[in-house]
């Protein structure tokens, strides 16, 4: 498995291209949601877990069926195949993704304000299973429809973190710099989140994604001349 997961097979030129005319082409999630029942989830569930645990590879089929308590064929009644179970793994991370994009977007405000808040949630979501699924996995393990299905959501988030970057520089908020440079900073520091993060570590998803949020951004806001940076007291 790559080391870099889903995120470093993509190259820079890729991330380059126009994200889709459609915000949400790749995956008809409010249909995915329906499709969704409890049993369903529940194996997505364990088999993230299972993968992050041991490598998809190495995972089996059987062991995810044995966490369930049922048997391997049932699990044929939801998923094709192993490589359908690790698409839909990273589709459920996608959707959390796609949904704090959306909300952030209908609140508004300055470029400055929506790279924050975007900072702040995709933080968090990284360090969640379905989050971590996101840049664990190796795109080359799926089927080349999905695969292609995940490069195009890919830059669509890369190019949204440009864009609230591009965003602040016009207005005011953020101080001239390298949209492109910038984004791919940030967004590659959240997704080692995903590579580091465990549950049983001395630091919560939210003290995490705070902490990031202060990192990744303080040195882009514009300032008023004399303004001092903001400094945060130690927990």
């Amino acid at each position: 498995m790559s080391q870099y997961g889903l995120n470093a097979t993509l190259s820079e030129t890729e991330m380059d291209m126009p994200p889709p005319s459609d915000p949400s082409p790749w995956l008809p999630f409010q249909s995915r949601r329906r499709a969704r029942d409890e049993k369903r989830e529940a194996v997505l569930r364990a088999a993230v877990a299972l993968f992050l645990e041991q490598g998809y590879h190495r995972a089996t089929l059987t062991e995810v069926a044995e966490r369930l308590n049922i048997t391997k064929p049932a699990l044929y009644n939801y998923f094709r195949g192993k490589d359908e179970i690790l698409f839909e793994c990273w589709a459920m991370g996608q959707e959390r993704v796609d949904d704090l994009i959306a909300g952030i977007n209908a609140e508004g405000g300055t470029g400055l304000v929506k790279l924050r808040r975007l900072v702040r949630a995709y933080g968090e979501v990284m360090a969640t299973d379905f989050g971590a699924s996101l840049v664990r996995f190796d795109v080359r393990d799926l089927s080349d429809k999905n695969a292609e299905v995940v490069r195009a959501a890919k830059r669509s988030i890369d190019h949204t973190f440009r864009g609230y970057i591009t965003e602040g520089i016009s207005d005011g908020s953020i101080k001239p710099c390298d949209a492109k440079l910038a984004a791919f900073a940030i967004a590659g520091s959240l997704n080692w989140i995903g590579h580091w993060y465990r549950s049983d570590g001395p630091l919560s998803p939210k003290a995490i994604s705070e902490e990031f949020t202060d990192r990744l951004t303080e040195g882009l806001a514009r300032r008023p001349a004399g303004a001092k940076p903001r400094v945060r007291l130690s927990r």
